[in-house]
């Protein structure tokens, strides 16, 4: 096979929340690109069918390694690095994926530890795991990281705080990465997979119509009931975030179902603005001429 059909044969790859829904796709599709693969989740027995799956599938040159670990506790991420750096010389990418939908209701309802752990599990894993692998990234002067963002990043989602409070963050702290690593040549982005029917989406149907709101449990049941988006084209793009094809596209929040992402390669002067990020609308930019 060519590299086009394998753009990440011989790299090395962490995923995490691997076992299941967006990420065993994600795992799935840098395995099918040729990586070798740390998984990482919460159940094992998921993680070890996972990696079965994948080995009957690949050529003797891949490996796929799982570790069991919970990113809620604070002995996980020096876990998942240890064993990363015991497996290989060299990280080519990293992929936070691990998250929990948190408490659903209205912010003063919720349950103060379970709000503070989500932010945990959504936001301060995933930059603990940033922090851990960057130099090891930098050392080598190349790396990719993906950040997967989620529902409430761009936009307010009443209900779910937590969550989306927590997803914001990752965004804007990807933004800073970004910056802060650009030197080292290390691309830092995140992928908004849009709603797909995943244990989230059950989640807020078991929250019932009054804790998740309306509109949120209107579109979790039309989810489940099969219009939500596949979570192949959410892996697919990061398979691209995660090759060489997107060397210099850095610090953007990327849309896997409505952006052009195949193509944005050829528009990389384009993005060295602030396309594809987090900012404030002034009244100008809405037709407004009063401020």
């Amino acid at each position: 096979m060519t590299t086009i059909d394998r753009p990440l044969a011989g790299k090395n790859v962490i995923v995490t929340g691997a076992s299941r829904g967006l990420g065993a796709c994600i795992a799935r599709a840098m395995w099918h690109a040729g990586a070798h693969l740390l998984l990482v989740a919460r159940t094992e027995s998921a993680l070890l069918q996972l990696k079965g799956k994948l080995e009957a599938e690949a050529g003797s040159e891949q490996r796929v390694e799982v570790l069991t670990a919970d990113l809620a506790s604070r002995d996980a991420v020096p876990a998942i690095v240890a064993r990363a750096r015991g497996l290989w010389d060299r990280l080519d990418a990293l992929v936070n994926n691990a998250a929990v939908p948190g408490p659903i209701g209205k912010v003063w309802e919720n349950d103060w530890e379970e709000w503070q752990a989500t932010l945990r599990v959504n936001l301060l894993a995933p930059v603990e795991l940033c922090r851990a692998c960057l130099p090891w990234m930098i050392a080598e002067r190349r790396g990719k990281i993906v950040n997967i963002s989620g529902g409430g990043a761009a936009g307010p989602r009443p209900h779910f705080s937590a969550y989306a409070v927590a997803k914001t963050g990752l965004v804007r702290f990807s933004e800073i990465l970004a910056e802060e690593a650009r030197d080292a040549n290390v691309q830092v982005n995140c992928v908004a997979p849009g709603a797909m029917n995943t244990e989230m989406t059950r989640a807020v149907l078991r929250a019932g119509l009054e804790r998740a709101g309306a509109a949120e449990y209107r579109r979790a049941a039309e989810q489940v009931g099969g219009s939500g988006t596949k979570p192949e084209r959410a892996a697919e793009l990061c398979v691209f975030l995660a090759s060489s094809a997107s060397d210099g596209i850095t610090g953007k929040l990327i849309s896997a179902v409505w952006d052009p992402w195949e193509r944005l390669s050829e528009h990389r002067r384009d993005l060295a603005s602030d396309v594809y990020t987090l900012r404030r609308i002034l009244p100008g930019d809405r037709g407004m001429d009063w401020a």
